[in-house]
């Protein structure tokens, strides 16, 4: 099927949605995502950050979408039209959408152990509103220990479900979920139950903001002072592909790969995540490759590296000289001593 989004064409399988299709021509113009998880099956259609506007439905039927539609759920039909960065409607919708996550969201930035690979960071960078109009007050969490690796601040949570999701697809006996409604519904575990399982380290990976964080790195250091790089190892739980995050010669955390849509590539275990901290444990492949426009990058040691010409200061001079000259002189004399007032 041919989908074109934003002037750009692409032949897709049926059963692509428009968020994949986007993603494969990449740029721009791919809309961003809170909630939809491509190693996660049934995840999509909560955050509405994708929210795309369909011009032209396809060749059979070519009326536009009335309403604007999520990307990360709509299947593509053969000869539909869509406009992502380029409609002033969509534009507006995130906007919108961002304003609205960040009604409860506290400003943890400058403490919170996500700055600078925060996907609500992202967003709210490209499309949020320098004022609020919110005025009642916020909802409020206290933190909680769901396990002995793991911290919850239902504070920054956006409730995009995605650990719950994690922990249905990758381990038995889930012991944590979506608790109450409406404006009261929040992430816990039943009864205070510890999360335990050989995979739970994975709903850090996958969680886009920072509700749920690494106790073993907590308050260490920020990402932007860690260089990563690539590692593996032989494990018998996963597959020991990961991202060992360093300072010096020492391992501060460890996280699964990521791609430039900052899902992991293949889930690891808590073996690898937590109790694999030496160098030694591990095989250092090489630096990882920044995979969005973030704080980290302005540090990027990955990209060409240009040769920097310094000018002596005679040539300085120089153009100083030169630049007086072209500056007009006053019509009445300067006094050869002047005296500082």
């Amino acid at each position: 099927m041919k989908v074109t989004i934003d002037g750009q064409s692409i032949e897709v399988e049926p059963g692509t949605t428009i968020l994949q299709a986007a993603r494969m021509i990449g740029g721009e113009l791919v809309p961003p995502a809170m909630c939809y998880y491509s190693k996660l099956k049934g995840s999509g259609g909560k955050c509405r950050c994708c929210l795309v506007e369909v011009s032209k439905g396809s060749d059979a039927d070519p009326r536009p979408m009335p309403k604007l539609v999520a990307s990360c759920v709509t299947g593509c039909m053969d000869g539909m039209e869509v406009n992502s960065k380029s409609s002033e409607r969509v534009e507006e919708a995130r906007k919108s959408v961002t304003e609205f996550l960040l009604i409860n969201h506290p400003l943890d930035c400058p403490v919170c152990d996500q700055a600078g690979e925060c996907d609500l960071q992202n967003l709210s960078f490209e499309h949020g509103k320098s004022k609020t109009r919110f005025i009642e007050e916020k909802r409020t969490f206290e933190p909680e220990d769901i396990g002995p690796y793991i911290q919850l601040h239902m504070n920054r949570c956006i409730l995009c479900q995605r650990c719950v999701q994690v922990a249905d697809q990758l381990t038995d006996n889930r012991v944590h979920g979506v608790m109450d409604r409406g404006d009261h519904a929040n992430i816990s575990t039943c009864i205070s139950k510890a999360i335990d399982n050989e995979f739970s380290g994975n709903m850090i990976d996958v969680c886009p903001v920072g509700a749920l964080t690494d106790k073993t790195f907590r308050f260490k250091s920020r990402v932007w002072f860690n260089k990563p790089y690539n590692a593996h190892r032989d494990c018998d739980k996963c597959c020991g592909k990961t991202t060992v995050w360093m300072f010096g010669n020492e391992i501060q955390r460890v996280t699964g790969r990521k791609d430039e849509y900052h899902e992991v590539e293949e889930f690891i275990c808590n073996t690898c995540r937590f109790d694999k901290k030496d160098v030694n444990d591990w095989v250092i492949e090489g630096p990882r490759k920044f995979e969005k426009d973030s704080v980290i990058n302005q540090n990027n040691y990955t990209r060409k590296i240009e040769k920097v010409v310094i000018e002596t200061e005679e040539h300085i001079l120089e153009g100083r000289e030169q630049d007086r000259k072209k500056i007009s002189m006053p019509d009445f004399p300067l006094d050869s001593n002047p005296k500082r007032v």
